[in-house]
């Protein structure tokens, strides 16, 4: 028998399992974690407690941009994967719950027989 619970995320799921897999949408709501990544980093690279890295971003080779452009994409990979982990996680409780719906629903007729 299903819980209440259980029904209702059946019920939201369904309403709402394709909105959530576009993958805008998980970037989009993904940032805050990808930034809980980049911020840390950008941190530990300004605060010169690594005197290579000082060194280093004192150099004429140094280019900002590329620094930019990683964690632009770290933060990307970080919001879009696990956003995505996330969808499969409630997709394959979706599927459990739907199946273990069927089984009730066979049972139930087989007791009416």
């Amino acid at each position: 028998m299903l819980t209440q619970q259980e029904k209702d995320f059946i019920d939201y799921w369904q309403r709402n399992r394709d909105s959530q897999k576009r993958t805008l949408k998980q970037l989009l709501i993904g940032i805050p974690i990808g930034l809980l990544f980049a911020i840390p980093i950008c941190i530990n690279f300004f605060s010169g407690w690594y005197k290579r890295a000082a060194m280093m971003s004192n150099t004429p080779d140094f280019n900002p941009l590329v620094l930019i452009i990683a964690m632009i994409v770290i933060i990307a990979f970080v919001a879009i994967f696990s956003k995505r982990h996330q969808w499969d996680m409630r997709e394959q409780q979706y599927q459990e719950l739907l199946s273990k719906q069927a089984k009730e629903d066979i049972l139930d007729e087989a007791e009416k027989k």
